[in-house]
């Protein structure tokens, strides 16, 4: 198999290599142009490409073309158009022109548009986005593409996400040319994003109607054995999880994706995969194929793949690392510290761009990775917590400490390791550590965003940290730009007034801690502990501010994504609390009065006998006390959800969900978790979390 990657590597991709051996010399240089550059792509040029792409992707077994995009639904979205054009007599060739390439019209009605549309209104128009290759997926052309309205406004995460790329090149190449590197023309924000996931049977999937409807589970004690033990992480991999992963990899090498990492993480049934780093927008969408190949792959091998970000309470939920750095069109990385980081003038002054950028817009960051699946996760022992911080490391932190203070700093060398056994090799550590409880942390040569919930885009996070990043590049350029004397003294005061005014985000130690807490409090940091309490931030002056300036979003955009984001938390919690109930009147209660008759005969069966039946007597009343809990806590539950529907304020109508009924759910799944556990086996109402969690 090993020598028959490079082969299969990209081979259903339209990428440099095919387009250099499909597409006449002027046509490919005029198309590498607009993706590396950002020119305009002419009509002429699309044409030549479409025909090319058609011949191509016929060849390699396609009948169909989609123009594949990224509404704010957050998953993907594909219309399927087949290549015949009639010609008459009966036939019919295969047709794809320029026109088709660059632009489809898929209905926009029944997508979110958060009133930016009227439900009547239809017309939405998808555009190529030619910096995203093409690829071939079961049959089916597949032409990454940007998403508007009929009177152009975003519909969509990839659109935000260009333009945010181009807001950032376009300051940093400003700033750079200041430093002395005006041979820059373009600088990339490049993505690494891990993915974690559940793999558990087919078969227990199906007779789950909270993971079906919701993707986690809603009710379920835990098993005698969780992952207390530590023995799953990076444990040997289970032969089928291992096949699941050579297909998978396989499936993702052919469309490009350089997946590079997997092993077990910390959960039963848990597992990550991470890629290989590629431009943003190229690693956003291989992040939405690699989700959609991973249900894919799994449903092949018996497996549901689970993405939620909390699938089973009381073991680790599913996060996503989200490794972001800048690179130059040189190919330069600019948080690189290199060997001397602190004479290193680019590389400091990025850094502090970065600094500045998470202290600014740090609720804006965590309104990035919001959502109901995430609040399960955030602030527990198993995530970042809400609070939004840096992780430096020691010598990033003493350089930063050495440039406020105007002290020397002496560079830490990179020490031997020796473990003690003579046959080991020795081997340099790092000068600094890492920090797995900080949300956003300095990792070597870029900076890991590690908040990100599992199902999510990535987009967003990234349109946001681009967007704030640009932001603090124009305001260093125009402050640079006034200086008088030398560029690196104008540098270092730069950077230590900024040192000054936001070293408050930057935090080194342990992020579980309450002590944290009250730190960062004292800090005047954010601490928007759930969706509803971040959601209103994106609205605030500031925020409009910086996106309208660095145009990434309109005020109505704005508005409408603000919108969005609170329907799809009031949705989620709505079907949530429908399938609870629903699982409650139609499974669990009846099964809890069957297995309490059961225990009452077994009571009298016993007293007629002259036996006083003592335990029995004490587990009927423990199941008769769970009975009417349970029966007065859905009714509840279904009152205050109904009464949720009938808010027309929608940020009320979250608090509702978030105060109310998320409280209620939890209340239900503690009293019927505590009897589940007396259930016999043929009774229990569903696949219990030892069926599968434990499933080998």
């Amino acid at each position: 198999m090993s020598s028959l990657v490079p082969e299969i590597y990209g081979s259903l991709v339209f990428n440099d290599k095919v387009m250099r051996d499909k597409l006449p010399k002027d046509i490919y240089k005029a198309l590498r142009k607009t993706i590396d550059a950002g020119t305009h792509l002419e009509l002429d040029v699309a044409n030549s490409v479409a025909v090319a792409m058609k011949e191509w992707a016929v060849e390699n077994g396609a009948t169909h073309y989609t123009h594949w995009f990224q509404p704010m639904t957050g998953f993907t979205a594909e219309k399927h158009d087949s290549f015949i054009s009639p010609v008459g007599d009966g036939e019919v060739i295969m047709d794809f022109s320029g026109k088709e390439l660059v632009k489809g019209e898929p209905d926009a009605s029944s997508f979110p548009s958060g009133g930016l549309r009227a439900t009547f209104e239809a017309r939405g128009y998808t555009a190529w986005d030619p910096t995203s290759p093409a690829f071939i997926k079961d049959g089916t052309l597949y032409i990454p593409t940007a998403f508007c309205s009929y009177s152009g406004e975003a519909l969509d995460k990839k659109t935000p996400l260009l333009r945010s790329m181009e807001a950032l090149s376009n300051e940093a190449v400003k700033v750079l040319g200041l430093l002395g590197q005006s041979d820059v023309t373009r600088v990339s924000t490049t993505i690494g994003p891990e993915q974690e996931y559940f793999l558990i049977e087919k078969s227990a999937y199906a007779k789950r109607k909270d993971l079906i409807f919701t993707g986690r589970t809603l009710l379920g004690a835990m098993p005698p054995k969780g992952q207390e033990m530590e023995d799953h992480y990076f444990g040997a991999i289970r032969p089928r999880v291992a096949a699941f992963m050579h297909d998978l990899d396989e499936e993702l090498w052919k469309l490009g994706i350089p997946a590079k990492t997997k092993h077990n993480e910390v959960a039963p049934c848990q597992h990550e995969l991470a890629p290989v780093f590629d431009t943003a927008n190229v690693a956003v969408d291989h992040n939405q194929l690699t989700m959609e190949v991973m249900k894919k792959v799994a449903d092949k091998h018996g497996f549901v793949c689970l993405l939620h970000e909390k699938p089973f309470d009381g073991i680790n939920g599913s996060g996503k690392h989200n490794n972001w750095s800048m690179v130059t069109s040189k190919g330069a990385n600019l948080l690189e510290p290199g060997k001397t980081p602190a004479e290193n003038i680019s590389f400091l002054v990025f850094l502090t761009a970065v600094i500045k950028a998470v202290d600014e817009y740090a609720d804006l960051l965590r309104l990035s990775v919001a959502s109901a699946g995430n609040d399960h996760r955030l602030g527990a022992n198993e995530a970042p917590p809400a609070i939004i911080s840096i992780f430096l490391g020691d010598e990033l932190t003493e350089i930063i400490n050495a440039i406020e203070n105007d002290t020397f700093f002496k560079s830490k060398k990179a020490q031997k390791m020796d473990i003690g056994a003579t046959v080991l090799p020795h081997f340099f550590r790092d000068t600094t550590d890492r920090n797995r409880t900080s949300p956003f942390a300095f990792t070597g040569n870029k900076f890991e965003f590690r908040s990100l919930g599992s199902s999510a885009s990535v987009a967003t996070p990234n349109i946001i940290l681009n967007t704030a990043v640009a932001e603090a590049l124009s305001q260093f350029y125009d402050e640079l730009k006034k200086s008088k004397g030398s560029i690196e003294d104008a540098v270092h005061k730069l950077v230590k007034k900024t040192i000054k005014k936001h070293k408050r985000v930057i935090f080194n130690g342990n992020g579980y801690t309450d002590e944290w807490v009250a730190e960062a409090k004292k800090r005047g940091l954010y601490n928007l502990k759930s969706t509803p309490d971040v959601l209103p931030t994106f609205i605030e002056k500031k925020n409009v501010e910086l996106f309208t300036k660095h145009h990434i979003f309109t005020e109505p955009e704005i508005n409408s994504r603000y919108e969005i984001l609170l329907e799809n938390y009031c949705k989620t919690l709505h079907i949530e609390s429908k399938t609870l109930q629903d699982m409650l009147y139609a499974q669990f209660l009846p099964t809890l009065m069957k297995f309490s008759d059961k225990v009452s005969a077994s009571i009298e069966a016993k007293e007629r006998m002259g036996l006083k039946a003592k335990a029995e007597k004490t587990l009927a009343k423990k199941l008769d006390s769970a009975y009417e809990e349970l029966f007065t806590y859905a009714e509840k539950l279904v009152e205050d959800t109904d009464k949720a529907e009938t808010m027309d304020d929608l940020l009320k109508r979250a608090y509702q969900y978030h105060d109310k009924i998320l409280e209620e759910m939890a209340q239900i799944r503690e009293v019927a978790d505590s009897v589940e556990v007396y259930f016999p086996a043929d009774l229990q109402p569903y696949p219990t979390y030892a069926d599968m969690l434990f499933y080998v």
